[in-house]
C-alpha cells in the first residue's frame, strides 16, 4: 500500500516478531539522536533549570501519548499519530521558539528557518540511518508529521518545508489535495496544543509565575489576557474571550489551584487539573468529529476515519479555552519581569555562532556537516548547513560552542 512505502525501497525484515512498518517508523524516532537531544532542549522555561520543568522530550512523549489515545479512538493507525507525535519537534533548535525566531533572521539568505520544515529535514536527510533519505519513514508517517504542509509564503509566519527538500516533500504529499492535511496530522496537531497549554500552566503554577487567585480577582488582568490571547493565539475577539475565560476559571477543577503552595496536596490537585482538562479538550474532539461523520449521510459507514476520508472538528468553545491556557504561560511565563534579557542573550548566542562557523567552514562543523559544506555549490547552501549545524545543538551545547568559538 502507498502509505507503507519509503523513499528508499528496503528488504523486507523478517525476525519473526511480526512489527508493522509503522510499528518501525516509531522504534526509529525513538532510537534516533535528533530525539535524545531534545532532553536538553528547552520546551517554555530553560531546559535543565529546574527539575520537575518540561523540556522538548517530556513534551514530545506527551504529545505522542495524546495523539495515540485520540487517533485510535477515531480509528487512526495509533503507531502512526505516535510517530508524529514523537517526531513532531524534532527540528526545533535550541532555547525554543526564541531560538527559533533567532535562526530565521540569520538564515534568511538561504530561506530562513522554520522549526517544523527542519523535522521534515531531520526525517528525511540529516539523521543518520539510510543513505539520501534520513530515517526513511513511511510516507504515512512523514506526512502526519506535516502540520504545515506548504512551503514559505508572504503573509505567513509558519511554513513546512525549504526549497531544497521539496522532492521528498512532493512524494509524502502524493495524492494530497493542496494544502489539505490528513487526520493524522491534525490529531497530531491538536495534541501539540493542548499539551503545551495544558502543561505549560501546570508549570507556570509550580514555578510560582501564575497566580490564578490574582487572575480571578482582577478584572483589569483578565481583560488583559484575552487582549493577548486575541492578538497572539485566537481569532477571537478579546470580548467573546472575556466569556470563556470566566467559564474556565469558574471550574471547579481549578478552583484548588488558587492557593497552590507546592505541597503534597496542592501537587496532586494540580495534577487532577491537568487530567481533567486534556481529558475533555480530547473528548470534547473526538465526541464532534465522530457526530460530524456519522450523521453526514455520504460519509455514513465508511469505516475508521484516517487519512484524507475526515478532518479533526474541535469545538470553538474549546479551541478558545486551550487558547487562553497558551496565553497564560505566554503573558506570566515567556513575558515575565527580566525575562526579556536572557531571551536577547540567547538570540546574540545562536547569532553569533552562525556566522562564526560560517566564518571557520568545515573546520567547525560535526564529521556529518562538514561533509555536507564541502559539497554545497553556493554561499547560501553552505549557510543551509551552517544553520543544520546550529540548529541540532542542545541549549548548552549551543552555549559551550559559543564560548569556544568566540570567546563570549
Amino acid at each position: 500500500m502507498i502509505e507503507a512505502e519509503r523513499f528508499v525501497p528496503e528488504p523486507r525484515k523478517d525476525t519473526g516478531h511480526g512489527r508493522s512498518p509503522f510499528e518501525r517508523d516509531r522504534a526509529r524516532v525513538l532510537h534516533s539522536a535528533a530525539f535524545r537531544r531534545l532532553a536538553t532542549k528547552t520546551q517554555v522555561h530553560t531546559a535543565g533549570s529546574d527539575d520537575f520543568l518540561r523540556t522538548r522530550l517530556t513534551h514530545s512523549l506527551e504529545v505522542a501519548q495524546i495523539a495515540r489515545e485520540m487517533g485510535a479512538r477515531l480509528g487512526c493507525d495509533p503507531d502512526v499519530v505516535d510517530v508524529a507525535g514523537l517526531a513532531h519537534d524534532l527540528g526545533h533548535p535550541p532555547f525554543g521558539h526564541n531560538g527559533e525566531e533567532a535562526l530565521d533572521a540569520v538564515a534568511r539568505p538561504c530561506g530562513g528557518f522554520e522549526g517544523n520544515a527542519q523535522t521534515l529535514r531531520v526525517l528525511t536527510r540529516l539523521e543518520a540511518k539510510v543513505d539520501g533519505a534520513g530515517l526513511n519513514l513511511t510516507r504515512a508517517s512523514l506526512d502526519a508529521t506535516c502540520k504545515y504542509p506548504w512551503p514559505r509564503q508572504a503573509g505567513r509566519r509558519k511554513f513546512g518545508v525549504y526549497a531544497d527538500d521539496r522532492e521528498i516533500f512532493d512524494w509524502v504529499r502524493a495524492g494530497a489535495q493542496g494544502e489539505a492535511r490528513c487526520l493524522e496530522a491534525q490529531v497530531m496537531d491538536w495534541a501539540d496544543d493542548v499539551a503545551y497549554s495544558v502543561h505549560d500552566v501546570e508549570d507556570g503554577v509550580h514555578g510560582g509565575y501564575i497566580a490564578l487567585d490574582r487572575l480571578m480577582a482582577d478584572a483589569g488582568e483578565r481583560a488583559a489576557l484575552c487582549a493577548d490571547v486575541a492578538a497572539s493565539y485566537s481569532a477571537e475577539s478579546a470580548g467573546d474571550l472575556a466569556e470563556v475565560l470566566g467559564g474556565l476559571l469558574a471550574d471547579p477543577a481549578l478552583a484548588p489551584l488558587a492557593a497552590y503552595d507546592g505541597s503534597y496536596r496542592a501537587q496532586a490537585a494540580l495534577k487532577g487539573a491537568t487530567s481533567v482538562q486534556i481529558g475533555r479538550f480530547v473528548a470534547t474532539a473526538v465526541e464532534a468529529t465522530k457526530a460530524e461523520y456519522e450523521i453526514d449521510p455520504a460519509k455514513a459507514g465508511a469505516g475508521p476515519l484516517r487519512g484524507y476520508a475526515a478532518d479533526l472538528v474541535v469545538p470553538r468553545l474549546i479551541r478558545a479555552q486551550c487558547a487562553l491556557l497558551k496565553g497564560m504561560a505566554l503573558r506570566y511565563v515567556m513575558r515575565r519581569d527580566g525575562a526579556e534579557l536572557s531571551y536577547e542573550r540567547q538570540r546574540e548566542i545562536l547569532t553569533e555562532l552562525v556566522r562564526a562557523l560560517a566564518a571557520r567552514g568545515s573546520d567547525g562543523l560535526d564529521p556529518i556537516f562538514a561533509p555536507l559544506w564541502k559539497a554545497a555549490p553556493d554561499d547560501a547552501s553552505r549557510l543551509r548547513v551552517v544553520i543544520d549545524q546550529v540548529a541540532s545543538l542542545t541549549d548548552p551545547a549551543a552555549v559551550a560552542w559559543h564560548q569556544r568559538l568566540s570567546g563570549g
